[in-house]
């Protein structure tokens, strides 16, 4: 039996679910959407018929829209760990035989090669993928601007919020740089604008979603104003405290109203944001401060899987960006620079869960730093000094 998102329990339904129907259950806006539980039932023809027919009637009733297919395991979104990015999701589908198909894929993707190793990583081997993998499906939030918040993580301290044009998928995966706004305390807002050079939509001719580049008066153009910033931040304030706890949370922006499409504990401490000095060396390249600690190692030039056997243990891998594949270099490298990504994608996250230094947005990372030079990392103050 499906799950209405307003009944689901974390037992049944997974964190992700579990917390987004928290949500609209207080009248957060929050879309609707339905669960497939993780014991839906063994597989077989007639528990596969009988969920085809399940998510027929529901996409019926919301008039067959495209959908995200999302994973919603027990054990992602928790307070210790945030498997951000590793498991599946599915945006764009539309129709019971693929709504279908994707969720088998986001069943799946439990058992990925990179979730065993991040999960091995953080100590518990077998446990969470083997726990198995409610999915959730939603009507697809088609915004004009999306991106990532992180409500203050202690009292007095700032909200920090990470935007770009069209879906949030190149916010969180990290390829591009996006607009960075800080909201302090007392209400004052502070804005970086991050060079968004492309943009991530819905594809309405073939399905699944699209990348396009942004025109150039909108890649240096600012994202929000400053009344959208104040009210997601006011918006922050509300789930945080309805989840008793700071929270890394999705949102998107879509005919001028505000959704919210995920919200997660923070499992590690932001650096601070950094002001350039113009004491620093001339030769030291600069970022975004995205993971504590300092490293100096030789660097490791990654352009692709392709490079991946390349990568010695303890150096420092400098690569155009990442995505969940790349997750087990984390284990190996000793620090990650990217050429692209702000400090809330999921590179950024699991670097911090895994205790490596990491600087993203580094312009021409990859030219500027040649391979097997050895370089100090600090990311705690988003720079990269070339020995």
């Amino acid at each position: 039996m499906l799950l209405p998102l307003s009944k689901v329990t974390r037992a049944n339904a997974g964190s992700k679910a579990t917390m987004l129907g928290a949500l609209r259950h207080e009248g957060l806006p929050v879309p609707d959407g339905f669960v497939v539980p993780d014991d839906y039932g063994p597989s077989g023809s007639a528990v596969e018929s009988s969920l085809r027919d399940a998510v027929a009637g529901e996409l019926a009733r919301w008039g067959d829209p495209v959908v995200a297919v999302r994973s919603s395991a027990a054990s992602e979104d928790g307070t210790g760990a945030s498997a951000a990015g590793q498991y599946q999701s599915i945006i764009g589908v539309r129709g019971t035989v693929e709504v279908c198909q994707a969720i088998t894929a986001c069943r799946e993707s439990a058992q990925a090669a990179h979730v065993v190793d991040y999960w091995t990583w953080l100590g518990t081997e077998d446990s969470p993928p083997a726990a198995g993998m409610a999915v959730l499906v939603q009507p697809v939030v088609e915004a004009e601007v999306s991106g990532v918040m992180f409500t203050p993580q202690q009292s007095g301290m700032s909200t920090r919020i990470e935007a770009s044009w069209g879906l949030g998928l190149s916010v969180v995966g990290g390829t591009i740089t996006p607009d960075t706004y800080q909201v302090a305390a007392d209400g004052t807002i502070g804005c970086s604008v991050g060079s968004k050079r492309t943009r991530i939509d819905l594809d309405h001719e073939r399905g699944g979603v699209i990348t396009s580049t942004v025109s150039p008066d909108q890649q240096y153009a600012r994202v929000l104003d400053d009344a959208t910033v104040t009210a997601l931040a006011d918006l922050g304030d509300r789930i945080a405290r309805l989840l008793s706890g700071p929270q890394d949370v999705e949102w998107a922006v879509a005919g001028g109203t505000m959704w919210i499409l995920q919200a997660r504990p923070i499992t590690a401490a932001l650096p601070a944001r950094k002001v350039p000095s113009s004491l620093e060396s001339v030769e030291a390249l600069s970022g975004t401060a995205a993971s504590h600690g300092t490293v100096t190692a030789a660097a490791r030039i990654v352009r692709g899987p392709s490079d991946f056997d390349s990568v010695h243990r303890g150096e420092i891998v400098v690569c155009p960006y990442t995505d969940p594949a790349w997750t087990p270099l984390f284990a190996v490298a000793s620090g990650v620079v990217t050429e692209t990504g702000g400090a809330l994608s999921h590179a950024a996250i699991v670097a911090r869960e895994y205790g490596i230094p990491a600087v993203l947005g580094v312009t021409g990372a990859t030219a500027r730093i040649r391979n097997g030079a050895r370089i100090t990392l600090n990311g705690a103050a988003g720079t990269i000094s070339v020995l």
